[in-house]
């Protein structure tokens, strides 16, 4: 089973740099367990699946020790961070393993009634190989 998650094209080119190695969510899947691979669906304006990684590990804290232990390899602004996690007791850093790209894809042409998931979604679609 795969997820696909739905992140801003700001913080995507973020973790195709290099520069952000977490991703961070209010809340996460339940089927931990059993994810191969996580797929990068870059939302508005780019609307393209344009990636996947494995999850390395997921970290879940209280969002001033996420930031602490993640801060350095955010990719993303404290205020941001903050901005984000306001008002949470609780945040997930889902640490991005080996990240695959690939020529992006438009959902659409593979499931015309797609819907971008709002966070997430499971998928067993191979999205970056016909």
């Amino acid at each position: 089973m795969n997820v696909l998650l739905s992140i801003r094209p700001k913080y995507v080119n973020e973790i195709v740099n290099g520069n952000k190695k977490y991703e961070f969510r209010k809340s996460v899947f339940r089927k931990r367990g059993n994810i191969n691979k996580v797929y990068i669906y870059a939302s508005s304006p780019v609307k393209r699946i344009v990636g996947a990684f494995t999850i390395e590990t997921i970290i879940e804290e209280h969002p001033e020790e996420l930031w602490r232990i993640c801060k350095d390899s955010s990719g993303i602004a404290e205020v941001e961070f903050f901005d984000y996690f306001r008002n949470k007791d609780k945040g997930y850093a889902i640490k991005i393993g080996a990240l695959e790209l690939f020529d992006p894809v438009n959902p659409k042409d593979r499931v015309p009634d797609f819907i971008p998931p709002q966070s997430f979604c499971y998928t067993n679609e191979p999205w970056g190989r016909v």
